[in-house]
């Protein structure tokens, strides 16, 4: 009989380690998966990124690009159609993936631009004459420069603002492509839906997997 009772107590010892032990494990991979969480929210958005919409919208758009991206170009009128048509439900976050040549110095143009209140305005520009400061796909900064004056930038206030914010700017630019990196968006442009990545390039399925969100 107290052979019985010693199993007994036995059985019910390992079957309580072994709740427990299912119990910590269970928390432990919660505490894992929040965290991995919690690190993609960071890799996708940085205090320093130009947010565009509600902040609570319902569907965040995040874009990596880079200004001397004919396809970033093209597409930006289609994702501007979209966020107008879905005003208050997604906002537009902008990353930068300056993977062309020189193309560092139109971001930095761009950053500068935005104390001068003209960042969307200055990138639309830069949009918009590609072809004239872009040679073989490699950034002209002169050619850029020569014609940035018709954007209605205040050029002089642009330039000591670009040197002044050189360091502050590349760690910008290194951050972004960093998490470009981590979030494998090797070209521009790379589009994320609430964290979901755009697998199959195109339009339409972009349109698809931004209503499959809201």
């Amino acid at each position: 009989m107290q052979n019985k009772k010693i199993v007994f107590i036995a059985i019910i010892s390992i079957v309580v380690v072994f709740i427990a032990g299912a119990y910590i494990y269970k928390q432990n991979e919660s505490a894992s998966y929040n965290a991995m969480l919690e690190q993609k929210a960071s890799n996708l958005q940085k205090e320093h990124s130009i947010v565009l919409g509600k902040k609570e919208a319902k569907v965040q758009l995040v874009e990596f690009f880079d200004p001397a991206c004919g396809t970033c170009a093209q597409f930006h009128p289609y994702v501007k159609k979209i966020m107008k048509e879905n005003e208050g439900d997604i906002k537009l976050v902008l990353r930068y993936a300056p993977f062309h040549e020189n193309s560092d110095f139109a971001v930095r143009v761009l950053e500068a631009s935005r104390k001068q209140d003209k960042f969307m305005d200055t990138l639309e520009f830069m949009f918009a004459t590609q072809k004239y400061w872009i040679e073989h796909h490699v950034v002209n900064p002169k050619m850029l420069w020569k014609i940035l004056p018709k954007a209605g930038l205040d050029m002089e206030k642009l330039s000591a603002d670009i040197e002044n914010d050189s360091q502050k700017v590349t760690d910008i630019i290194n951050q972004d492509l960093n998490d470009a990196k981590e979030l494998g968006a090797t070209k521009t442009p790379s589009y994320f839906v609430n964290g979901k990545p755009l697998e199959t390039f195109g339009l339409d399925n972009l349109m698809n997997l931004i209503k499959s969100e809201l």
